[in-house]
């Protein structure tokens, strides 16, 4: 397996089961067993999923100088995660809130706190990024000095932009430029996928894109022949939560450093990301390195 530092957000997330949406109004809802509290957030789902998959990983974080921390650090110390480079450098941890319905839509909620105007030391990712064979550098503002710092090393820069909608992103085009293996959603697109890719193509230079299509699949984008390739998603157990996309750039992530193959890596990645979205946390439902391929197996990915 691999040695990969992740750099990204940890927060405190609450999930709350509703009826559907809309949500009517009512002053009181009782979703008795449905509001629960978990240690989740981008860089921590990545982190997580990739230690789950068997990878060695060095993780890069801020925290608050408040009791969440502590439950941050209790769920990295159950999780086999390393503290070290996860820093109580702001007052109150990030938090989210994310409403789901019974089809398993969702919205989420993200509190950020004040970890956006915050820096990490570039002294501790140096020593963070010595012996990692990739940097997987999440699209929060303390990761972007981390970019250029990867870059100069010779490490290849995996990022994930969400939901995008220009090219000329002001908060993101670093992270899009900088990428070698580049993900984003199609929630936000302003044309097809396939001509959104062409467009990424022409003006930034990932080797692999990856653009998710929620109950859809994903659109695999190689650069090497500029092909592009849909493929389909697999239906592994019921849905529950589609907060799914963390699982789907780790996966890919996991598969891609084993063997290099982009096309074998997206459909060990759908698969990845269709267990996952059976359970209810962002930070829940990853599969080992074993159980992914007897799955697999399973489905014929």
């Amino acid at each position: 397996m691999s040695r990969i530092l992740v750099s990204g957000l940890i927060n405190i997330e609450t999930t709350v089961q509703i009826e559907r949406f809309p949500l009517a109004y009512a002053p009181v809802h009782y979703p008795f067993f449905g509001v629960n509290d978990s240690v989740s957030g981008v860089g921590y789902n990545v982190a997580r999923a990739l230690t789950t998959l068997g990878h060695d990983v060095s993780f890069l974080s801020l925290v608050g100088r408040d009791v969440a921390a502590q439950q941050v650090r209790a769920a990295l110390a159950a999780d086999g995660l390393a503290d070290r480079f996860v820093l109580s450098a702001i007052d109150r941890t990030a938090q989210s809130a994310i409403l789901y319905d019974r089809d398993g839509k969702r919205q989420i909620h993200v509190d950020l706190k004040d970890i956006q105007e915050q820096t990490y030391p570039e002294d501790l990712f140096e020593q963070a990024l010595a012996g990692c064979d990739l940097a997987a550098l999440c699209n929060i503002n303390f990761s972007r000095p981390f970019l250029r710092r990867a870059k100069q090393a010779g490490r290849p820069v995996a990022t994930d932009v969400h939901a995008i909608r220009s090219l000329d992103d002001d908060y993101n085009r670093d992270f899009m430029a900088a990428a070698d293996i580049l993900f984003m959603s199609d929630d936000a697109l302003p044309m097809s996928p396939e001509g959104w890719a062409r467009r990424m193509w022409d003006r930034y230079a990932p080797e692999v894109m990856v653009i998710g299509l929620g109950a859809q699949g994903a659109l695999l984008c190689v650069k090497r022949g500029h092909i592009l390739e849909r493929v389909p998603a697999v239906m592994t157990r019921p849905v529950v939560n589609t907060i799914g996309a963390d699982a789907l750039f780790s996966a890919f992530l996991h598969a891609y450093a084993q063997s290099g193959d982009p096309y074998q890596a997206i459909r060990k990645a759908v698969v990845f990301a269709s267990y996952k979205i059976g359970a209810t946390s962002a930070a829940d439902g990853f599969l080992t390195a074993p159980e992914l391929d007897r799955l697999c197996a399973e489905v014929g990915a």
